[in-house]
């Protein structure tokens, strides 16, 4: 057991392997048939149930039967939610077994027995059992049982099991005083709330939505642990009166003296302090309001709040992102954010989601320290797109390095060049602008959604196979003055940097120290950071002509390998008809014999 409360959004359910009982039940004429997994609570059994359907009981329906071990004797009652194909379709009813026994008891108005202590171990009630743990009760009272002869068959079965999500141990419902936040009568606001909140992707806000029509109870806020911000209650030590001191300070009860002098209610003036503590998303559920500064500048809360975006992993859309919005509804009466950017599980090479129990997970300073935050960043957003799940692997990291090694190395070979302010330009240079604002477009698709895998993968297919392998090629010998005119290097200068400054903006969001640094090192004493975004122009569109310039390239190159021959050796190609217009780049690119 955890020793505290836990709500069900902190629970999971394992299939674990446990034994399905099939025990004897006397009845004044025979016996009766109830399988259960938990004979360790036959103590516990107020009533059986039977499905009203099922012909089998239709003559036990409000007879009596003798439950083995503890003879105490029990009514067989009528009740729909008994399964005629499970077991036996008998079932023994406990006060605490699971959910389904807890509201069956208060249903049919039967008598609790605290078979389990918050010790997790057997109580009184349990007899001879008494002070066993559940699993050590359950081996024993099956040898019990067999060796007098209440089992019918014993079978070895996977048993859909609550566990708790951080620790995987077994969860045991007992009866415990704790504070509760009133969260079922706010289900539907918040399906409302929820449906009004643009998610990243859309698919996500299917688990708030799910996690919405499974709520059965109200929030149990309060904790039985050591760490944890602490609740701020005193009692009066008479009459057990709570004190409430005045909010804005930070209270301590189990170790601070009442603010209080003495209790309102009786006059007496010795207190005890409370010695629970929050549950973990009390205090992260009210984050946008701790940034709006809620309760300690109206004005800047006025200026700030709702926020805009709420960024987070899918794992605890139930918990933070609900929890959140619960409690912001409940202090303003307004949703916290309009957004919600959710991305998926990290996940290791084997396909396992990564976390610190299972020793797994990668520490990211070390690996920054060796790639480079850029690197990493450039990795996380090109590796998979938004919201799905990605492995994480220092392989796959490392890859990525390829590519900002490959920017460096252009925005190198461009320092040579002067910056143009203006110039006019070729057909070879109107094409590859083109290609940037086909670019850009693309870019911003993936920045107004948050996707940053869009742009990610854009500039790198852009930057690496048009912008390096096609375009600095064709240009080259033009921006060098090579057998060209002024004017006609200047629209190669002009068109790279162009280009270059263009690409280095657009993935200034993702890679924001390499961008910045060759930003000021080329471009401008200021930060990239302060420049407006790149925005598409109105250009020719020549980006039909791509894929036939990427072809002829590779068909040059591919024969004079061919052939023997090096890149700057000479060779007889027809330049097709299409691209004619690209043909004095060409054949200073390839030195094709004309």
């Amino acid at each position: 057991m955890t020793g505290t409360t836990i709500a069900d959004a902190e629970i999971i359910y394992e299939e674990l392997p446990t034994k399905l009982v099939h025990m004897k039940f006397k009845t004044k004429d025979g016996e009766v048939i109830i399988a259960s997994t938990r004979p360790e609570l036959l103590c516990a059994c107020k009533a059986v149930i039977v499905n009203p359907k099922d012909v089998r009981y239709t003559d036990l329906i409000g007879t009596k039967v003798t439950v083995p071990i503890s003879n105490q004797e029990v009514e067989i009652q009528a009740h729909h939610s008994a399964q005629i194909e499970f077991g036996s379709g008998a079932v023994m009813v406990c006060s605490y077994g699971d959910h389904n026994d807890v509201a069956l008891f208060r249903e049919l108005d039967l008598e609790e027995v605290i078979a389990i202590g918050q010790d997790g171990r057997l109580t009184e009630a349990a007899g001879a059992y008494a002070g066993l743990k559940p699993k050590q009760a359950r081996t024993k009272i099956i040898e019990d049982l067999e060796s007098k002869g209440f089992v019918e068959k014993i079978e070895e079965i996977s048993h859909r099991t609550p566990v708790s999500e951080r620790s995987r141990a077994p969860i045991e419902i007992i009866p415990m005083e704790e504070f509760y936040l009133k969260q079922k009568g706010s289900v539907e606001k918040m399906r409302e709330l929820g449906s009004q909140i643009k998610f990243y992707p859309k698919m996500h806000q299917q688990i708030l939505m799910n996690w919405l029509d499974s709520i059965k109870i109200d929030w149990p806020i309060s904790r039985r642990r050591y760490y944890g911000t602490e609740i701020p209650i005193w009692y009066c030590k008479k009459c057990s009166e709570p004190y409430l001191p005045e909010p804005g300070e930070y209270y301590q009860p189990w170790y601070l003296e009442c603010p209080a002098e003495k209790c309102p209610k009786c006059g007496f003036t010795e207190f005890v302090g409370e010695e629970r503590t929050f549950d973990t998303w009390m205090d992260s559920s009210v984050s946008p309001l701790f940034i709006t500064k809620f309760k300690k500048d109206e004005e800047f809360f006025k200026r700030t709040y709702p926020t805009a975006v709420r960024p987070q992993a899918k794992d605890i859309v139930r918990t933070w992102l609900y929890y959140t919005l619960l409690r912001c509804e409940n202090l303003t009466g307004k949703k916290p954010w309009s957004e919600a950017w959710i991305m998926g599980y990290g996940l290791d090479e084997k396909g396992m989601k990564m976390s610190k129990s299972k020793g797994n997970a990668l520490d990211p300073l070390p690996i920054i320290e060796k790639f480079g935050a850029d690197t990493f960043r450039f990795w996380s957003a090109s590796e998979v797109n938004h919201g799905n799940d990605f492995r994480c692997s220092e392989q796959k990291i490392e890859s990525t390095k390829k590519f900002l090694t490959k920017l460096w190395n252009v925005s190198r070979f461009l320092s040579s060049f002067p910056i143009v302010e203006s110039a006019d330009l070729a057909d070879t240079d109107k094409w590859i602008i083109s290609e940037l604002d086909k670019l850009v477009k693309d870019c911003k698709v993936g920045f107004d959604e948050y996707n940053f895998f869009i742009p990610a993968i854009a500039i790198r297919e852009f930057t690496w196979n048009i912008f390096a392998a096609q375009y600095i090629e064709m240009a080259k010998a033009r921006a060098y003055g090579i057998e060209f005119s002024e004017a006609e290097r200047d629209g190669a200068i002009y068109t790279l940097h162009k280009v270059l400054s263009t690409l280095l903006k657009l993935l200034a969001p993702i890679t924001p120290y390499i961008t910045d640094f060759l930003w000021q090192t080329l471009y401008s004493d200021k930060s990239i950071h302060t420049e407006q975004q790149t925005k598409a122009e109105s250009n020719e569109d020549l980006t039909q002509h791509t894929q036939a310039i990427s072809d002829f390239n590779s068909k040059v190159w591919n024969e004079k390998k061919e052939k023997g021959l090096h890149l700057p050796d000479s060779i007889k190609i027809e330049i097709p008809k299409e691209l004619e217009i690209f043909k004095k780049d060409l054949v200073a690119m390839h030195h094709l014999e004309i």
